[in-house]
């Protein structure tokens, strides 16, 4: 089959490597209809290479149709239309049972202190093949994948992979009172949905920044009032002044460790890219590398006493934080990947809506085949023509 492999820095390549095939009895096996990049998989283009070797196959943002499942997957059948979780847990474990699915103790990758297994997420998550590709075997698939109707585009269900329960989960984590304000840093996929769905949980206001126009506008469409971060010299100020003086009861950092606006954080990922692998790793794992210009106007716009959600990745261990400004101000600060199986039953509901409440038809900017996948990523990255959003048909 075909699928997108890593080779190194900012190059990915469309390779034939053997067709998957049933591994244990709890997996299943999908033929790939559709595959999003993520802006976690970015990440993995420019900063966690260390972490990947060549011919690691990327994507965690499928669905498709099931070919065939392992003796103990009794409720999928060949010919289900499924969308595939990006993190994969058994449903049964401790963990599991308390709806920590991203900690789920059957998968988790013990001997890198990580959680859940993840698809085609470097070896920190186990290095499991991902689902850029025409084929996936699908582990754990007794409770994993999501079963959907079998009409309406991709699109209509794909973003269950990731991109909306993870969204769903900052806004929920969020807290934001009942007519209360939400702000929102970054308007990539997950900002969007993250923006849309604090108004359709009873945000009464909700303010998205960014730099990107397009990204803007789209926000401007769903009706989220917004903010141009380059022209504000002071952003959490301006968010203060803007909201009572106070600032936001709740804010959102849908950016994570490449946010733009951190000149140092940017050296030392390019520094950490020119490093041996081993030493890369050491230093991605114990050092300060993250980027966190987002996170520390986060920490400073919320309104004393609120609370920061985060749902963009960050990666570093020594990150320096504000906290006689966190604590003095009494902040709440939740995060972590997302668990999304807790969510999608709440979610499906509003999917199957004709009036599509929370805009999932009305993201992806580019469909491309996945012999284009190269060119998507880089363009994504760059933010070219107008890309918020690729959705690759295999």
């Amino acid at each position: 089959m075909k699928a997108l492999t890593w080779h190194g820095r900012r190059d990915v390549r469309v390779d034939e490597v053997p067709d998957p095939r049933i591994e244990e009895p709890t997996d299943a096996i999908i033929k790939v209809t559709s595959t999003a990049i993520c802006g976690s998989d970015l990440h993995l283009y420019e900063v966690l290479g260390p972490y990947l070797k060549p011919g690691d196959i990327l994507g965690h943002e499928p669905m498709g149709i099931v070919e065939e499942v392992g003796p103990e997957v009794t409720r999928l059948k060949p010919g289900d239309r499924v969308v595939v979780p990006f993190n994969i847990s058994c449903g049964s474990c401790w963990m599991c049972e308390r709806q920590l699915y991203a900690q789920c103790e059957t998968t988790q990758v013990g001997s890198e202190g990580k959680g859940a297994a993840l698809f085609g997420y470097t070896s920190l998550y186990g290095s499991v093949p991902g689902g850029q590709a025409e084929y996936l075997r699908v582990p754990q698939a007794h409770f994993g994948p999501i079963t959907v109707p079998q009409t309406g585009a991709d699109e209509r269900y794909l973003y269950l992979s990731d991109i909306l329960p993870t969204a769903w989960q900052a806004v929920k984590y969020a807290d934001t009172p009942p007519g209360g304000t939400l702000a929102v840093f970054g308007l990539g996929p997950v900002g969007q949905f993250c923006a849309r769905i604090g108004r359709h949980l009873g945000a009464g206001r909700v303010i998205g920044l960014d730099l990107v126009p397009e990204r803007l506008e789209l926000a401007r469409r769903h009706g989220i009032e917004v903010l141009d971060v380059r022209e504000l010299d002071d952003v959490p100020g301006a968010l203060i002044d803007l909201v009572d003086g106070r600032g936001p009861d709740a804010v959102i950092d849908a950016v994570g460790m490449e946010a733009h606006g951190s000149p140092v954080g940017k050296l030392a990922h390019a520094a950490v890219g020119l490093l041996p692998d081993k030493l890369a790793q050491t230093m991605t794992d114990r050092v300060g590398l993250d980027r966190l210009s987002v996170l520390h106007a986060a920490i400073k716009a919320v309104r004393r006493g609120g609370t920061v959600s985060l749902s963009g990745v960050y990666g570093g261990e020594a990150d320096p934080m504000p906290m006689m400004e966190m604590f003095d101000r009494g902040i709440q600060l939740r995060m972590g990947q997302c668990h999304v199986r807790r969510w999608t039953d709440e979610m499906l509901p509003l999917l199957a809506r004709d009036d599509d409440p929370l805009g999932v038809e009305d993201l992806r900017t580019h469909r491309m085949p996945l012999a284009q996948a190269p060119q998507a990523y880089e363009m994504f990255q760059k933010k070219d023509d107008g890309c918020i959003k690729v959705v690759l048909a295999p």
